[in-house]
């Protein structure tokens, strides 16, 4: 990082340091493991439990739910822990990167068994094979959580600015795109080169070493980008604000009783609400409501993920130049408009032409509302930074609990009934009432007064300034 700005007065120096482009870009591979991962997690797993290991829809959202629960209970604990380890020895490494180092090991040794066979158990009852695969899943979700938290509390730590904390948030999640459209070339070119008629066969049992090939793959790649991270971004244990700024830990006490947190935690859970559903059953919206090849479930995702992909370069200026309620309110819109399509899109031209159009709106949506509920966020931990991993704990624990119960909710009421148009009622009302429940709760939320401490020092040295020239 080189100096951007310098004012000496007395004792105290505020610098204010403009990060370099090789930092930003390694910073954002950083995330890539966790989001190949997600990936796979999201749009594949109850397609891997439910159509090729031949779990019940119940069974299958068990798993995921496990899954959700962990990672919602390790979240908080890892950003309490990524907060007030500093003086830990382990963490002399960086109190941020220990926890994405330690996260990356859990995550590169579990996730492969999640979509494997259960070895030497291929026959055995469900519910065995449900504990086999709890106890991989619950690795996996804690490694994941440590990446996850330690990821973002490092956005306030290396920049004070709105607009660099905007851009890190951005440049994440190109790189999360970038990362989910791999996974879906990957599993296409998988399925295309292993399927006798990829244009018609449909996913099943005798896919599942091509689940093996593509996690592997996802894997390797994964870990580079993860060495390329930790070799690029130097953490800076005093914070990006040095001298009469030092940051602040924010009391836990004080920030329950802060009502502005529960508007930002909803808001992120709504959001990540909307972005995980249509992950998760966009692919099974395909296979058994539109009834689409196999390959389609690489398709649609990733003409989803190259739009979120072209969105995600243009919403930076969009919160910059209209703010960010305008920003999000426009990926309400969006997202609105591509769940009535898909509930009033039936028929041969929908599925061979409409649903492509459809998609691209969707991603759309999903990214501007994302990446704007992530600079909220940032927005409202503020200089207070040295809290900012319990935080995003607190947020990612709201989103992770609400997606799993939902999912459980979804998941028996499909084993309950066997309607053709309950995956498109799903993406219709349950994705469009989170959309429509997130913008609800952004009309409340204030507007957050940014990098106080910064703002008052200068002020002061300005006052200062100003009472000598008049004497």
């Amino acid at each position: 990082m080189e100096p951007d700005q310098e004012t000496v007065t007395g004792d105290y120096t505020e610098v204010i340091r403009r990060l370099s482009l090789p930092v930003k870009l390694g910073y954002g591979v950083g995330h890539v493991l966790n989001d190949i991962c997600a990936s796979m997690w999201f749009t594949y797993l109850l397609v891997f439990f439910h159509l090729v290991l031949g779990f019940s829809p119940l069974m299958a959202g068990v798993i995921l739910l496990i899954g959700q629960v962990a990672d919602a209970l390790a979240t908080p604990f890892v950003g309490y822990h990524s907060d007030n380890s500093a003086n830990f020895w382990l963490c002399r490494y960086g109190k941020r990167k220990t926890w994405h180092l330690l996260g990356t090991i859990c995550v590169i040794f579990a996730f492969p068994f999640i979509f494997s066979p259960c070895i030497e158990c291929e026959n055995a009852h469900e519910w065995s094979q449900l504990i086999y695969y709890a106890a991989f899943v619950v690795i996996f979700q804690f490694g994941w959580a440590s990446v996850q938290i330690s990821h973002l509390s490092l956005i306030p730590d290396l920049t004070p600015t709105e607009h660099e904390r905007t851009e890190l948030t951005a440049i994440r999640y190109s790189f999360t795109v970038f990362a989910n459209v791999l996974v879906y070339c990957i599993f296409w070119a998988v399925l295309h080169i292993t399927s006798e008629d990829s244009a018609t066969n449909q996913i099943g049992p005798n896919d599942a070493p091509n689940f093996q090939k593509i996690v592997l793959i996802g894997m390797l790649i994964g870990l580079i980008a993860s060495v390329i991270f930790h070799i690029s971004v130097k953490e800076e244990t005093s914070g990006a604000v040095t001298g009469a700024s030092q940051q602040r830990t924010r009391p836990i006490s004080e920030l329950f009783k802060d009502l502005q947190m529960y508007k930002v935690a909803g808001l992120y859970m709504s959001t990540r609400l909307f972005l995980n559903l249509t992950q998760i059953y966009v692919p099974l919206y395909l296979h058994e409501t539109l009834h689409m090849a196999a390959t389609s479930l690489a398709i649609i995702p990733l003409i989803m993920y190259l739009s979120s992909f072209k969105a995600s370069l243009i919403i930076k200026y969009l919160n910059n130049t209209f703010g960010r309620k305008i920003a999000f309110t426009i990926g309400v819109i969006l997202a609105l408009f591509a769940c009535a399509a898909i509930k009033f899109g039936h028929g041969h031209f929908f599925v061979s032409y409409g649903i492509y159009p459809v998609s691209l709106v969707l991603g759309s949506a999903g990214s501007f509302m994302l990446v704007t509920s992530l600079g909220i966020t940032a927005d409202y931990i503020g200089d207070k930074s040295e809290g900012g991993a319990f935080i995003y704990g607190l947020m990612s624990f709201t989103d992770k609990l609400s997606n799993g119960l939902v999912v459980i909710v979804i998941q028996f009421l499909k084993h309950k009934g066997q309607s053709p148009d309950y995956y498109c009622n799903i993406l219709t009302f349950v994705c469009g009432g989170s959309a429509l429940f997130a913008l609800l709760i952004l009309i409340f939320i204030k507007p957050f007064q940014q990098y106080s401490a910064y703002r008052n020092f200068n002020q002061d040295t300005l006052d200062d300034e100003n009472t000598t020239i008049q004497s």
